[in-house]
């Protein structure tokens, strides 16, 4: 049975038209004018939107002596709810665990997605065997992304000479390589240093990570990523250091993405600060949040091109489960929720101040992420042939963010009585109508894995090209340098 989304106004990354959406199964088949099929679908007064990609989320994470509480069933539906419609997650292998048997436990988890889905796989450590598994992931079951932690010394943190093995080696699979930027020994060093001085709450948090600890760890994986030819994705970028270092490497000409969370664009380190152990308890993520004239810097890099995708890094642990770190902040679980709110907030405060274009809104929150991972025009798009993953927007629509409301598995938010305009009315995934009307529709298990291919395999040769086309940098410091 085919449906017409007709009346609204079609918002894509390239710009807006009055048209009528016509979908046949799971696909776009016609955008324009005066089209017809068996099932209509109002959108009078609305934008019709491609839906959301959040390129970074941690739905049932393992992760400092718990588990996430938000699975993927429940994880995908506030997506959706929200306006999200394919999230991209994580593959955290622990230490010497093979990758393969790693990726195998997430598909299995993933197997309950509402929404759709694919993986990032995280490489912890280093042998041949992880060798030959990336070499498999990429191959044989659509992973074109691998995930390089260089902070939490003692677990998951990737020192320098596993950052070159797998770099090197995602090269020559033609996939991407992102990092989470933190200079992890840095980090030890100052948790300890912080909670010796008797600052066990979770004010510690921001102390123990400050800007330059990201803005260091950034430019080196920018230097390695630079001398290996290899693209990189930075994600959660967080503050002026790390965006000084993506700035110069792009106007360098290298291949550099950056990622921006909703929430470092709203909050500050003074949520730190809160009397209220728990409220304040319910912010520590990493890197934390930072003072005020760091989100300003990251308006003006969203708005620049600098940062190129919106993400929320979901990881939802409850009150209980932070509170696990009641007397020593080092051990507080890492992770804010978002997930559902990211468009609002993005929206009222992005559209609705000006900063951002609707244009641009459907770029940092879907096109960007669909071409940076490969599946554009899949997803990420309203055209014939394209997935029919659609949000119908009211921009006028407004609600205040509750966790008495919300649809996340978390007892709080983060951004509690936020009152946002700018709704998803209605939220299509691959056709079909899973959320209307303040209501889930989704089916339990009905996401599907995306299969992200890789990438041309001329990054093997990018090293050599650029030495033949221009000169060194120091030969355009030093013109007359001897040859």
């Amino acid at each position: 049975m085919s449906k017409v989304i007709r009346g609204g106004t079609v918002v894509t990354a390239e710009g807006e038209s009055r048209a009528d959406v016509l979908i046949e199964g799971e696909k776009v088949v016609a955008v324009g004018q005066g089209l017809s099929g068996d099932e209509v679908i109002d959108a009078g007064g609305a934008y019709v939107i491609p839906g959301g990609i959040d390129p970074h989320t941690h739905m049932e994470l393992p992760f400092m002596g718990t588990v996430a509480s938000e699975d993927f069933y429940s994880g995908t539906t506030a997506a959706m709810a929200g306006g999200t419609t394919t999230i991209i997650d994580f593959v955290i292998p622990g230490p010497q665990q093979r990758v393969m048997d790693a990726y195998k436990e997430w598909r299995g988890w993933a197997e309950k997605a509402a929404g759709d889905y694919s993986f990032h796989v995280a490489i912890t450590w280093w042998d041949d065997t992880v060798a030959a598994d990336m070499e498999t992931l990429t191959r044989e079951h659509g992973v074109n992304s691998f995930k390089h932690f260089m902070a939490y010394k003692n677990a998951i943190m990737c020192d320098d000479e596993i950052l070159v093995n797998s770099f090197t080696k995602a090269r020559e699979l033609g996939a991407l390589c992102t990092v989470h930027a933190e200079n992890g020994e840095l980090v030890f060093r100052l948790q300890q240093e912080i909670f010796d001085k008797g600052i066990t709450g979770p004010e510690g948090h921001p102390l123990s990570r400050p800007p330059e600890c990201e803005g260091e760890a950034a430019n080196r994986a920018i230097r390695i990523a630079e001398v290996l030819g290899v693209p990189l994705y930075l994600v959660h970028t967080s503050c002026i250091d790390a965006l000084e270092a993506v700035t110069r490497a792009k106007l360098e000409g290298q291949r550099v993405y950056a990622e921006v969370l909703a929430q470092h664009l709203i909050f500050s380190d003074e949520v730190y600060r809160n009397p209220d152990w728990d409220k304040a308890a319910g912010y520590v993520m990493s890197p934390p949040f930072r003072p005020k004239e760091h989100q300003a810097a990251l308006w003006r890099g969203l708005q620049s091109g600098m940062l190129n995708t919106t993400a929320t890094d979901h990881c939802c642990f409850c009150v209980d489960q932070k509170r696990a770190g009641l007397n020593d902040f080092r051990g507080i679980p890492n992770g804010t929720s978002g997930v559902e709110d990211r468009m609002s907030v993005l929206w009222h405060h992005g559209v609705r101040t000006g900063r951002l274009t609707p244009s641009e809104f459907v770029a940092v929150t879907s096109t960007n992420a669909a071409k940076i991972f490969n599946i554009h025009p899949r997803k990420g798009t309203i055209a014939p042939g394209s997935d029919a993953d659609i949000v119908i927007w009211d921009p006028n629509g407004s609600r205040t963010i509750s966790a008495k409301t919300h649809h996340q598995n978390i007892d709080f938010n983060i951004y509690e009585g936020m009152t946002v305009t700018g709704v998803a009315a209605t939220t299509l995934r691959r056709g079909e109508v899973t959320w209307a009307n303040g209501e889930i529709r989704a089916e339990r298990g009905s996401g599907k894995h995306i299969d992200r291919p890789t990438f041309a395999r001329y990054f093997e040769n990018q090293i050599e090209r650029n030495r033949l086309a221009e000169p060194t940098k120091v030969e355009r410091v030093l013109p007359n340098v001897s040859k």
